[in-house]
């Protein structure tokens, strides 16, 4: 399937989604529905076992919500809140490698990502300067910088609209990494390959058990962890990972 926001490249097992309407790379709303699309297709896939998402350029990896095209789309809120929650509970391991600038809509969809690697940059910032607007971030951003930060580091950054460098972002615990720009997609992929090298389901169990404690609370957490247990450990790939464990050789999972 081709899309015009963005491109979408498949690597042996790993997707690289670049958003592509450079050099600021805003969020519209053909871009919002044609990721929904993408997400189900490589959901779909079994033979994609991580997401990466970037940026086209080296200046933004997306700046936002495009104010312009909101106007025409009223919906356009609910639509992106839905689609970076959709982000958030993707059932594979997804990585924002953050090329430039990710403000507003753009920091929210890292935010939803499981992991956040940024270029170190002078010129790069990260945050949701919303309220400069006279709006707040409403594609889960209130939530998400609070789950990660705490409540008082994220109402820091978002009442007063603050920018942060990739050093800052690092030292506040908003990004896992930072790296020299032409390092970034290197070091992003090397994480990819590492998780893609394990048991599909059970890097899908992890997910859905964590999401699952996130979303709902430890109760509901260690239930669900019960269940994805069960099916891990009777599953093909266990077999394979305790064999190739006796057999002191790797192992080789097909996510069965």
């Amino acid at each position: 399937m081709s899309y015009e926001t963005f491109t979408l490249e498949k690597n042996d097992s790993i997707a690289v989604l670049t958003l592509n309407r450079p050099p600021n790379n805003p969020v519209s709303y053909a871009m919002l529905q044609e990721i929904d699309r993408a997400l189900d297709e490589l959901a779909s896939d079994n033979e994609v076992r991580v997401l990466v998402i970037t940026g086209a350029g080296d200046r933004s990896f997306s700046a936002g919500m495009d104010v312009a095209d909101a106007i025409n789309h009223p919906d356009i809120g609910p639509l992106g809140r839905a689609l970076w929650t959709k982000v958030d509970r993707f059932e594979k391991p997804s990585i924002a490698a953050i090329n430039g600038h990710a403000l507003g809509g753009g920091c929210e969809l890292a935010l939803a990502c499981h992991f956040r690697f940024m270029a170190l940059s002078e010129r790069a910032k990260i945050g949701c300067p919303e309220l400069n607007l006279g709006i707040i971030p409403g594609w889960g951003g209130t939530q998400r910088l609070t789950r990660l930060l705490g409540r008082s580091r994220a109402l820091d950054l978002m009442l007063l609209s603050k920018r942060l460098s990739p050093s800052e972002a690092l030292a506040a615990g908003l990004v896992d990494n930072v790296c020299p720009p032409e390092e970034l997609m290197s070091q992003v992929m090397q994480l990819a390959g590492s998780l893609a090298e394990k048991a599909p389901l059970a890097v899908r169990a992890v997910l859905r058990s964590v999401q699952a404690h996130l979303d709902h609370g430890m109760d509901t957490g260690l239930e669900v962890e019960s269940e994805q247990s069960n099916v891990c450990a009777s599953s093909k790939d266990a077999i394979e990972g305790f064999t190739a464990f006796m057999e002191k050789r790797k192992p080789v999972f097909k996510g069965e």
